[in-house]
């Protein structure tokens, strides 16, 4: 009887022990789960602190720093404020000149002064100085709905997309998708001034579009010489869009209109604009019609 009941307790000695291992194994899971929710917590912590330090001021300043420009050592809010600066009519002619955008090398935090190499996120107040930040461009801007991209290939940044555009190599220049397969390919066609408010097309932050002729001009450019009724492009001459219904009216025009007596037998030679051809046509005081592709934007060139 005395083995069997030192057994027993041998047995619930055991099970204690063992209930004990399992509450000590518990209560250290616990205490690990607590410490890793503790990191975690403090990581989150960390993290929403570190956001909010970073998007402090945003949207105050379009971009929350400044540039010092390497060619003449002076602090402007942006490349373009530098070059409307410094080529000024008040600015002597010699002095006149652009930034070199991927020279720059220094850059000063808008919200804590502080002057520091180029880089997205301020060393010093942990700001992040634009939401779009290019380093081969040197570029900031806290405005995102610009969509803007780096092209390799122009070796700028864009706007608008990348999705949108495409890179045409021997254009040398982006266009709009929409043209990829029917824009009419001119070499460097981007690289030369609009031709009617003579800004340099290539760096244009105004939205650019080609004609049917291959040359480039700016949108708003070419809707205020259609305001004008100008329809030829003001490099080659060639029409700028379909002209079909125009002729039709100068069809009617000079229907109506009789050719006065001293020059009903009056023959010409015109070239056309639009065509490239030459012809022998009547000559009529309203216009002279190409004879090849039916086209009134001539050019009386004899007769």
């Amino acid at each position: 009887m005395a083995t069997k009941h030192c057994e027993s307790q041998q047995i619930v000695l055991e099970d204690m022990q063992h209930i004990t291992f399992k509450r000590n194994a518990m209560e250290a899971v616990c205490s690990q789960q607590s410490t890793q929710e503790c990191i975690l917590a403090e990581e989150s912590t960390d993290f929403i602190r570190t956001a909010e330090v970073s998007e402090k001021g945003f949207m105050q300043y379009g971009r929350r720093c400044r540039i010092r420009a390497p060619c003449c050592n002076e602090i402007f809010d942006c490349r373009h404020c530098h070059n409307e600066a410094k080529n000024s009519i008040n600015i002597d002619q010699k002095q006149r000149h652009d930034i070199p955008r991927h020279l720059v090398t220094q850059v000063i935090c808008s919200l804590c002064g502080t002057e520091q190499e180029v880089r997205q996120v301020c060393g010093n107040c942990g700001v992040c100085m634009g939401k779009y930040f290019c380093e081969t461009c040197k570029l900031f801007d806290d405005d995102t709905s610009k969509k803007q991209y780096h092209c390799n290939g122009c070796g700028i940044c864009r706007i608008g997309g990348r999705e949108n555009f495409f890179h045409c190599y021997k254009c040398g220049c982006c266009y709009s998708i929409l043209l990829k397969n029917s824009h009419p390919c001119v070499e460097g066609a981007m690289h030369h001034d609009c031709p009617v408010c003579f800004e340099y097309l290539f760096d244009s932050t105004n939205d650019v579009t080609a004609l049917p002729c291959g040359h480039t001009i700016h949108k708003n450019c070419l809707k205020e010489m259609q305001d004008h009724l100008q329809y030829a492009c003001p490099l080659c001459s060639k029409s700028v869009c379909d002209m079909s219904k125009v002729w039709e009216k100068f069809d009617m025009e000079i229907a109506a209109t009789p050719i006065p007596e001293p020059y009903q037998n009056k023959m010409v030679w015109i070239l056309c604009n639009d065509c490239g051809k030459s012809s022998k046509v009547q000559y009529h005081v309203v216009a002279q019609k190409c004879k090849n592709c039916k086209s009134y934007n001539t050019r009386q060139t004899r007769g």
